[in-house]
């Protein structure tokens, strides 16, 4: 197998590009490139790869693995370019990012346009934040507080709707409103 040969990291936004006329032919060859690298460098890597290939005048190459999307997925046959840009996105936004990226079906525009315009923040539950909304937006008097069904406002903003959520961790559950 040939590999990159820059050193890359665990935490590195990555693809595996296989060189598709030795795959074909029973052989397992292809190279790890960091895709958030200038696409310039990403396309020299993947040349130099198949340049290699244990099958004479490989030319076809397809994108067999990724690593650091966080469940945004990637195409076979993607374009570098949009690989590299949700690359971008996901370094600069984190698993957050990604996991809004994947809910928009890797729609850039869509899913910066969410987190610029209808992030909430995060929170420990759902109920944590209809109780901070509630508060912010009524003066509740004390008495008149433990009463409160915090978790059943949380349950039908969710069923009407109003908001999606998206879970990176545990009591790590991320509040959008549905723009």
């Amino acid at each position: 197998m040939c590999t990159n040969e820059t050193e890359i990291q665990e935490d590195d936004i990555q693809i595996y590009v296989a060189d598709l006329a030795a795959y074909n032919a029973g052989y397992l060859h292809g190279v790890w490139i960091d895709a958030t690298q200038e696409l310039d460098d990403m396309q020299s890597q993947i040349n130099a790869m198949l340049q290699v290939s244990p099958v004479f005048d490989a030319e076809e190459c397809a994108i067999h693995d990724s690593d650091g999307f966080e469940g945004c997925s990637i195409d076979e046959y993607e374009d570098l370019d949009a690989v590299h840009n949700k690359a971008m996105f996901i370094e600069k936004h984190g698993a957050l990012g990604a996991h809004v990226l994947a809910n928009f079906g890797g729609d850039l525009e869509e899913a910066s346009k969410c987190l610029e315009e209808c992030y909430q923040g995060v929170f420990k539950s759902v109920a944590d934040y209809a109780q901070e909304l509630t508060e912010d937006t009524t003066e509740i008097p004390n008495h008149l507080a433990p009463y409160i069904d915090y978790e059943g406002i949380a349950r039908d903003m969710d069923l009407n709707g109003d908001i999606f959520t998206i879970e990176t961790a545990w009591n790590e559950i991320h509040v959008f409103w549905n723009c």
